[in-house]
């Protein structure tokens, strides 16, 4: 199924966004969120605040949004799940690789406990993705424990999990962390998967 092509985005409006989010990820490790002012983010993102108020209404827009767009980003790559169905290893590389790579913004919103918006979104996906794969596979029928249970616990671990690898500084590569995964969940492999190392 073809999905409904996006609009293209100027590259000067990506990279001015690009610029306020790191300058908001710079000011959070240096200080509490409500200290952080509009000015403070204009003046490190080196741009002005009528250029920030062209992108979004005030801070807690700007939080609403960037969860958005981190959202998006972990969908696309789950959108990309191969067939058979099924939330394989390949499919957990791919995503703790994008983590891995955009890990100072993961690890300031993800990691830290003072935005929990950041988690309960990617939460919510992790769980409505579980249930759709579940559903496809009628793994719910096997299963001796409810099937929400199943959700909440998956969800949770496969979360927990990555939040406390990025708190501890990533120290397993992707490739080995979902290996890891993969053995605790049962999670199918397929002949594309690359040797995880540690």
């Amino acid at each position: 199924m073809m999905s409904a092509p996006t609009q293209r985005i100027d590259p000067r409006v990506l990279r001015t966004r690009l610029l306020i989010r790191d300058a908001f990820i710079e000011l959070l490790q240096e200080m509490e969120l409500e200290k952080i002012t509009v000015n403070r983010i204009a003046e490190r993102a080196t741009i002005n605040r009528v250029t920030f108020y062209l992108h979004y209404r005030d801070i807690p827009d700007m939080l609403d949004r960037l969860a958005d767009d981190m959202i998006n980003e972990i969908q696309d790559i789950l959108n990309e799940v191969p067939n058979p169905p099924g939330f394989n290893m390949e499919i957990m590389i791919r995503m703790l690789e994008h983590i891995e790579q955009n890990s100072k913004f993961y690890k300031v919103l993800l990691a830290s406990k003072r935005m929990p918006v950041f988690t309960e979104r990617l939460m919510k996906l992790i769980s409505d993705f579980i249930m759709g794969r579940m559903d496809k596979l009628g793994a719910s029928k096997t299963l001796n424990v409810q099937k929400d249970i199943a959700i909440w616990y998956g969800s949770s671990a496969i979360i927990g999990t990555i939040v406390f690898w990025l708190r501890n500084d990533m120290p397993y590569t992707p490739h080995f962390l979902a290996s890891q995964l993969s053995e605790l969940f049962h999670l199918p492999k397929n002949e594309t998967n690359r040797v995880p190392k540690k």
